[in-house]
């Protein structure tokens, strides 16, 4: 079982992407669900998740105001829309699933592919 991010490209500075996170073989709707990314030469590092209770959401500083998590029940979907992209927003993107946001990074799983978003002008 495993949760698949999708939407990622090369984009300019300044610009927007949806990606998407889905899933085959489960419900989304009750599970924590987090994005997380991984630069070149970087650590995967936590920038965005959505509560599986009452979907309240949490940004780090880093992208707070730019990036929006939501999700769609009906689609089985967690999105997350980034604006006002940077270069420092380059990198392979990633979802996964908790019991809630609070759940260090070891305790996310069903990791999928990523999904690669370029910065680039």
């Amino acid at each position: 079982v495993q949760l698949q991010a999708s939407g990622g490209g090369l984009v300019q500075p300044g610009g927007s992407l949806r990606l998407s996170c889905t899933a085959s073989g489960f419900t989304l709707n009750t599970l924590a669900i987090g994005w997380f990314r991984q630069a070149p030469g970087t650590e995967r590092e936590g920038i965005s998740c959505i509560s599986g209770s009452d979907d309240t959401t949490y940004y780090p500083t880093s992208v707070a105001g730019r990036f929006t998590i939501s999700r769609d029940n009906a689609q089985n979907t967690v999105y997350l829309q980034m604006t006002r992209l940077i270069p420092e927003d380059t990198g392979v993107y990633y979802c996964a699933s908790a019991f809630g946001c609070e759940a260090s990074m070891a305790e996310f799983g069903s990791w999928g592919q990523g999904t690669l978003v370029t910065v680039s002008s």
